[in-house]
């Protein structure tokens, strides 16, 4: 039995790119008998565990309060761990507490060469230590650096210099870094030369088969009718609202284009950043935009993705991007920011669009002209990328033989 503890995601199966991954690599091994996960999430703050989002939940266990402290979900052992809501620093707070947890229960249960693998890297000034403790009971700590979160706009400054540093400390200390794109490998590499890093790749994935959801479920034709929408008539985009993701220059540019048709807009509450765009740009009193909120069902996420006339993907930071992977997947026409992520992705199924004013309008302007038949290409040529290089059948084998390799 080889046991794999998770640390660093939010939740299991929510928005976030961790969440998704985990919701797919455990459904991937559910059934296998010599690998047991343990995952630890947060249990209270911004988008902490759900577990009533989750489908075939067991084992449930709760506090003298009622509340729900684990759970079994695909066959991993869930926590929910609790963390002070202090803004930025509950994330170092929580992953630090989760690192300490993981090390308790190794010792405790005297699990002989486990595996703690820490998802983003943000307890870079406490990872030697806490790494010293856990080599001391034979675990091997693994890193999936994420991307580039000292770039993210909305950290201050000092913020920033946090990350980065914490950054450099968790390569150095870290026994292997998984980088789930070859542009994150390479910089890596390249940036901490000086330290030898062991890394290696290992993306996401998605799956290309298309949704459950009938054309005229119920739950699809609701949906529609309660947006007032139609098939094949809206854009949309799908991720966490926040500024790195391009928001501000999407709804710049859906607003200056031509198109007759509307912008679905599926993403988290940020009423802040909602009330910064609506006064500068005054969206609000174009009708297209349309803010639909959160879609946790994923089929029918997926059924709104085949539906979607095409998809405008503005994520800057970070490696492989699980819903990129998932709009290559099910929606046929892709725009996306021109980043070297996007690109190592997507190769050439996409357009890509620069932040610079009146470009990626002048992209959906285009768009609108363009022959079915071609739209039709761009998919098939997008859905085979994923075939190729992103199934999560090929990830899954991935990550089994890394957990079974001596």
């Amino acid at each position: 039995m080889r046991h794999i503890f998770i640390i660093g995601a939010k939740s299991i199966g929510q928005y976030g790119g961790y969440e998704s991954f985990l919701d797919k690599l455990t459904e991937q091994h559910k059934t296998e008998r010599g690998i047991q996960y343990y995952i630890v999430t947060k249990s209270n703050g911004d988008g902490c565990m759900d577990e009533t989002k989750l489908t075939n939940v067991s084992c449930v266990r709760r506090s003298k309060d009622g509340k729900v402290i684990s759970f079994k979900y695909n066959n991993a052992n869930v926590l929910k761990l609790s963390v002070p809501q202090i803004g930025v620093g509950q994330a170092v707070i929580h992953d630090i507490r989760a690192m300490k947890w993981c090390i308790s229960y190794i010792k405790r249960h005297h699990i002989k060469n486990p595996i703690i693998y820490v998802l983003a890297c943000r307890i870079g000034p406490f990872f030697k230590s806490l790494t010293a403790k856990a080599h001391d009971l034979g675990v091997k700590i693994y890193v999936n650096p994420d991307g580039h979160e000292w770039k993210r706009s909305k950290w201050s400054m000092p913020v920033r210099k946090y990350w980065k540093e914490s950054e450099r400390l968790m390569v150095k200390y870290s026994d292997l870094l998984i980088c789930d794109s070859i542009n994150m490998k390479k910089y890596i590499d390249t940036e901490y030369k000086k330290y030898s890093p062991n890394s290696i790749y290992i993306s996401y994935g998605a799956d290309v088969e298309k949704s459950i959801i009938k054309d005229d479920d119920p739950e699809f034709v609701e949906w529609l009718i309660s947006h007032n929408l139609r098939t094949k008539d809206y854009y949309m985009c799908c991720g966490r609202f926040v500024p790195e993701n391009n928001y501000e220059v999407m709804i710049r540019e859906f607003m200056k284009s031509k198109t007759e048709k509307d912008f679905v807009i599926i993403t988290t509450q940020n009423e802040k950043y909602a009330d910064y765009l609506e006064e500068k740009y005054h969206w609000k009193r174009d009708k297209r935009i349309k803010f639909v909120g959160t879609v946790y069902d994923k089929e029918l996420l997926k059924k709104i993705r085949e539906n979607a006339y095409a998809n405008i993907h503005g994520h800057t930071v970070g490696g492989t991007n699980p819903s990129l992977l998932e709009a290559l997947a099910s929606t046929d026409l892709n725009l996306l920011v021109d980043v070297s992520f996007n690109r190592e992705v997507a190769e050439d199924a996409s357009y890509y669009w620069e932040c610079d004013e009146g470009y990626l309008s002048r992209l959906i302007d285009r768009c609108e002209k363009m022959s079915q038949d071609n739209v039709y290409k761009l998919g098939k040529m997008a859905k085979q990328r994923i075939i190729d290089s992103y199934s999560w059948n090929f990830i899954g084998d991935e990550y089994k033989k890394l957990w079974n390799k001596k």
